[in-house]
C-alpha cells in the first residue's frame, strides 16, 4: 500500500500532526508546496480552518491533483471548529477522488486558546489513527 502525507500549516500545529502520522506509517510528511508525483492508495491530508474555510492554496493543491489517489483521509487541527472535512470535500468535488469517512482532528493552539496543543497525547492519537487507517 502506498501512502503519502501532505499538509498546510501556518502556525505549526498541523505540521506536528502530519509528522507524527508520517513517522507512524514510514513516510515523510511534506507541505502542499510539494505536489504528488506518484499514484498513492492513501493520501493523509491535513490543514486547519482559516476564517471558517480552508486556505485558497489548499483548495488549489486539491484541485490540481493529477495522479491517481485511492482515497483522501482528512486530518485537521483547530482552535474553534472541529474539522475541515466539509471544506476538503468541496475542494475535491469533480475530481473522482473519494474522501474517507474516517478522519482525525485535534485542538491546535491559537493565541490564548488551547496552549500546548497538539500535545503528546494528541500526537500519539494521530500516530495510532494513521497506523490503523493504513493497515
Amino acid at each position: 500500500m502506498t501512502v503519502a502525507v501532505r499538509y498546510y500549516s501556518r502556525g505549526g500545529n498541523t505540521k506536528k500532526v502530519a509528522e507524527a502520522m508520517a513517522k507512524a506509517v514510514g513516510v515523510k510528511a511534506l507541505p502542499i508546496t510539494e505536489p504528488l508525483t506518484e499514484d498513492v492508495d492513501i493520501l493523509l491530508f491535513g490543514t486547519a480552518p482559516y476564517a471558517f474555510d480552508i486556505d485558497d492554496e489548499v483548495k488549489s493543491f486539491l484541485r490540481c491533483i493529477t495522479v491517481s489517489v485511492g482515497k483522501v483521509v482528512n486530518f485537521s487541527t483547530a482552535a474553534v471548529l472541529k474539522s475541515t472535512r466539509k471544506y476538503v470535500e468541496k475542494a475535491l468535488q469533480g475530481k473522482g477522488i473519494p474522501l474517507a469517512e474516517e478522519e482525525f482532528s485535534c485542538r491546535g493552539a491559537f493565541t490564548v486558546l488551547h496552549k500546548g496543543h497538539p500535545d503528546e497525547a494528541d500526537l500519539k492519537a494521530a500516530s495510532d489513527f494513521a497506523r490503523n487507517i493504513c493497515s
